[in-house]
C-alpha cells in the first residue's frame, strides 16, 4: 500500500518527512522518494529510490534538504516496475510542479496518449505522472490558479486518488484532493500543517 506525508511549516521539513515515511514502513512498499521546497531558489528538490526509506538516506546523503515545505511517498508498484523513475514523487516537464498520490487513475492511458499529442512526454510508467502532466496541461490553456487547473483536472479521471501537490512558485502552498482513498490533514503549531494518508506519520 501507498503511502503519503507532507508537511508545511517553520521547521525543517526532510526530518518530519522521513519519520513520517518510517512510521509508514508498516503497509508495505517498494520505493520511496521526498521533494522539498527551496525556499529562496523557488525550485523542488526531488530524492526518490528503489527500496527502502534507509535506501532513500542512503542515497540523499550529504544533499542540501533545506526547505520548510515538502512531501513524501512510499510506493507500491500498480503501473510499472519498482525502479527509481516510477517511484513517487513526479514532476512536470519544467519541474514547476510536483505531486504524491495513491490510488488508480482508471483512464490513465487515453489520458497519456491526449497529452503525448500535445508535446508532453514521459519518462515513467505511472498513472500519477499522467495526472501531474494533466494538471499543467489545464493550467497552461486556462491560465489558472494551481488550486483551479487541480478541480478541473479532477474532473477528467476516473478511479480513486489521494495526491498532494507542490508548486515552485508558492513555497507557502500545499494542495490536497482525495476521491475514495483516505487522506488526514493535521493542524500543528502556529502556521503549521501536516497531511498523510493516515494518522500514523503525524500522530505527534
Amino acid at each position: 500500500m501507498c503511502g503519503i506525508v507532507g508537511y508545511i511549516g517553520d521547521q525543517e521539513a526532510f526530518p518530519i518527512l522521513i519519520k513520517g515515511l518510517q512510521r509508514l514502513e508498516y503497509r508495505g512498499y517498494d520505493s520511496a522518494g521526498v521533494a522539498l521546497h527551496q525556499d529562496a531558489e523557488k525550485t523542488i528538490n526531488v530524492f526518490k529510490k528503489k527500496g527502502k526509506v534507509q535506501d532513500l538516506l542512503d542515497y540523499v546523503g550529504d544533499s542540501d534538504t533545506s526547505g520548510t515545505s515538502g512531501i513524501g511517498h512510499t510506493r507500491w508498484a500498480t503501473h510499472g516496475p519498482p525502479n527509481d523513475a516510477n517511484a513517487h514523487p513526479h514532476t512536470t516537464r519544467l519541474g514547476s510542479l510536483t505531486m504524491i498520490h495513491n490510488g488508480i487513475i482508471e483512464n490513465y492511458e487515453s489520458l497519456r496518449k491526449s497529452l503525448e499529442s500535445n508535446g508532453h512526454s514521459f519518462i515513467s510508467d505511472t498513472d500519477t505522472e499522467v495526472l501531474i502532466h494533466l494538471i499543467e496541461e489545464v493550467q497552461d490553456r486556462s491560465s489558472s490558479t494551481i488550486c483551479e487547473a487541480i478541480q478541473m483536472a479532477l474532473q477528467e479521471v476516473e478511479g480513486a486518488y489521494a495526491i498532494v501537490v507542490m508548486d515552485s512558485a508558492q513555497p507557502d502552498l500545499l494542495v490536497a484532493a482525495r476521491k475514495s482513498s483516505p487522506l488526514v490533514i493535521g493542524i500543528g503549531k502556529e502556521n503549521e500543517y501536516y497531511v498523510a494518508s493516515d494518522a500514523t506519520p503525524i500522530i505527534e
